[in-house]
């Protein structure tokens, strides 16, 4: 199936959001996949995602959140960034994809890696009745956990530093220590598929475990040798089980 690849802005209040949108050639409505990047990632991270994705009858979306990284083309600052914002971002997103005329509305599923994979989580909680069902490697869920380790309150963060090559803002501090993150995931009652590396080194592979049990249907793969971020194999393996798992949700023939 050739695709099409398209820039597509999408605004959310005074932001704009910056994106790619790869689609099927030809008429119909499909199915449709919105992919989140992690921390400091952006809309390029999913390029054979996507790619892969539309060839097999997906409408596949990849975005670049608000601030969320030095090379982000999407509007805004990074110290303006938090959680809440990606997460707001994405339900914008999620708001203008489901309105394509070539997108089934009912169809739409959430994927999204590290800390987009929190986000995805969090916009599926929140809007549980629009999503088919919902994605994720190696989700960050550990987080506020991490942050509420570093700083006691908001008020002992810096206003402004760097983390990991991204100025943040002390309001990524206030935000993220205000999510109870397994208190809040669990409301999204649709199917889940979560993957995760044994050698993860930065999201400890107990948070996935604890997801899936709160989730009332998710599917764990616990993706040996791998860590935070798969090998070329890794991502070979995970695109195709992903893409199983879209099919099984979306029914597609």
């Amino acid at each position: 199936m050739n695709i099409i690849i398209k820039e597509l802005e999408i605004k959310n209040g005074d932001r704009n959001i910056y994106g790619k949108l790869y689609s099927p050639e030809g008429g119909g409505i499909y199915p449709a996949v919105i992919l989140c990047h992690g921390y400091n990632g952006v809309n390029t991270d999913w390029v054979k995602e996507c790619s892969y994705y539309a060839h097999h009858g997906y409408v596949a979306y990849a975005f670049d959140f608000c601030g969320g990284s030095v090379r982000s083309k999407s509007s805004g600052y990074s110290t303006d960034m938090t959680i809440t914002s990606e997460k707001e971002d994405l339900l914008a997103v999620l708001d203008s994809i489901r309105a394509m005329d070539n997108v089934d509305a009912e169809n739409v599923v959430l994927f999204g890696g590290s800390q987009g994979g929190l986000v995805s989580a969090l916009a599926a909680a929140e809007r549980a009745d629009e999503v088919r069902a919902l994605a994720m490697y190696f989700p960050a869920l550990c987080i506020p956990d991490n942050w509420s380790s570093m700083y006691s309150s908001p008020e002992a963060a810096p206003e402004s530093f760097d983390f990991w090559g991204l100025k943040l803002g002390r309001g990524f501090v206030k935000d993220v220590q205000s999510i109870d993150v397994f208190n809040i995931i669990g409301d999204y009652k649709g199917n889940v598929l979560i993957l995760h590396g044994d050698r993860d080194d930065i999201v400890p592979f107990s948070y996935s475990e604890r997801a899936a049990a709160i989730y009332e249907y998710a599917e764990l793969i616990k993706m040996h040798n791998e860590g935070h971020g798969f090998s070329e194999q890794g991502c070979i393996k995970a695109k195709e089980t992903v893409l199983e798992f879209l099919d099984r949700e979306c029914k597609i023939k």
